[in-house]
């Protein structure tokens, strides 16, 4: 990362270079706005470090034209002179933090190297993205919210590699599709994509679902049959709700993985695959490993490389985007949803996640008698949620509320606390005990 650094006073500058140096940054200075542009014009600047008040041009003025240049630079303003209206300007102008001397550069760091985070986890969204366009693929995903960039970030390190891979999340959130989106981007993209739910084969055919079966190995065996795994030899073994997975099976899957071979029912020949295993989950396996209802040696077999797919309520900045996606998928004529449907959808938590947003598009566009879809045409239970909310405690209910407001906060500023503390309109400290209090993280 390339850091500018603008501070009129050359103590605070040069101190500042030194620091980031050592930390292994590459920085350029300037000791006015009319230099530091300058430099801006030519040379490729990741991150600016912005005084606010120099002789000449302000702060917010250099920032102002830095922007106009390159909206994408990152700037943090650093001022001894800070001030809420100060605070408010250069935040609509695109600053992402606001800093007040003297420094802290425990602080300044942490700052710094979520943006380098977040700069990693946008060129690995847009280097994702091309690839969708470039193999013209089947899929269309949608990450407007900072949790879902989180994901498509994940992904496209994930499919780069063969190891086992655990995807969980509440039903309905998209495992199968995200799933499918690790195939079709890694190096197995041309080889088969073999799905299995664990939930939906009753037990006594889980065995031959999975391994297969030699003629005459049992009654009704009349012919040889391929496994998922010999099926799936050289491509990808998508198994969907393995939570399900009967404990006596357990064992031979595990040895199955290990060994990269499989043993049909009534063979006494093992069968070498090839197979990248891809497991999916709307359970606990943690807690059903503690029960004794899953083996702990599975567990971490499966669980090589792990992807939470957040729920819809965590990802509302989503909605919309996913609105226009469905309306495009199942409506003949050019239905919209007016201001009040958005609103009220926004405000519905969504127990079914993205695949009841979907079904809610479905039935709302067969049954609207206009093609601006209103409040009153949405499912009762979004009207209900809309009308009446969540009756209980009012002190449960208050936390609740607070609990969202901190999380919307926090994706709309890309998880920077500063900025959704000024949002929320309380200082950094109130947020974090907040955080701390309400059990929130970035993962959360």
């Amino acid at each position: 990362m390339q850091i500018m650094i603008v501070d009129d006073d050359d103590t605070q500058r040069e101190m500042l270079q030194g620091f980031l140096d050592n930390q292994g940054y590459r920085t350029l200075t300037a000791s006015n706005g009319e230099k530091a542009l300058a430099i801006f014009r030519t040379t490729p600047v990741d991150l600016a470090l912005l005084d606010n008040r120099m002789p000449g041009m302000t702060g917010v003025t250099l920032l102002e034209k830095m922007k106009t240049i390159n909206p994408m630079v990152h700037v943090i303003m650093i001022t001894a002179f800070g001030d809420i209206n100060t605070v408010i300007t250069t935040m609509k102008l695109g600053a992402v933090e606001f800093l007040e001397k003297p420094l802290d550069l425990s602080i300044l760091m942490e700052r710094i190297q979520d943006i380098e985070a977040t700069m990693c986890r946008e060129e690995d969204v847009q280097q994702l993205q091309q690839e969708l366009e470039q193999k013209e693929l089947p899929l269309k995903l949608v990450a407007q919210s900072s949790s879902m960039k989180e994901v498509l970030s994940l992904v496209s390190r994930v499919a780069q590699q063969d190891w086992p891979v655990l995807v969980y999340g509440e039903t309905g959130t998209g495992k199968e599709v995200i799933s499918r989106l690790i195939h079709l981007t890694g190096n197995r993209d041309k080889e088969p994509f073999i799905d299995i739910n664990c939930a939906a084969i009753p037990e006594n055919l889980f065995e031959s679902e999975l391994f297969g079966h030699i003629k005459g190995a049992f009654t009704g065996a009349s012919n040889n049959r391929r496994g998922c795994f010999e099926t799936a030899h050289g491509g990808t073994l998508f198994m969907d709700e393995i939570g399900e997975l009967p404990l006596a099976l357990q064992p031979k899957l595990l040895r199955t993985i290990q060994e990269q071979k499989v043993k049909k029912i009534g063979s006494e020949h093992d069968i070498p695959v090839d197979v990248r295993l891809i497991s999916a989950t709307n359970r606990d396996l943690r807690q059903m490993v503690e029960k004794g209802d899953f083996r702990e040696d599975l567990y971490y077999r499966i669980n090589v490389l792990e992807i939470h797919i957040p729920p819809l309520r965590e990802r509302k900045t989503d909605i919309p985007i996913l609105l226009d996606l469905f309306l495009e998928k199942y409506s003949k004529n050019k239905f919209s949803f007016s201001p009040d449907a958005v609103d009220a959808l926004i405000k519905y938590p969504f127990p079914g996640n993205v695949r009841e947003l979907e079904h809610i598009v479905q039935r709302t566009v067969t049954f609207a008698r206009t093609t601006v879809i209103q409040a009153r045409d949405l499912p009762e239970e979004v009207r209900r949620h809309k009308a009446v909310g969540d009756v209980g405690n009012l002190e449960e209910r208050l936390a609740d509320v607070e609990r969202e407001m901190i999380i919307s906060a926090l994706e709309k500023t890309g998880w920077v606390q500063t900025k959704a503390a000024d949002i929320l309109g309380i200082s950094e400290r109130v947020l974090r005990y907040k955080m701390k209090k309400n059990d929130i993280s970035k993962q959360t």
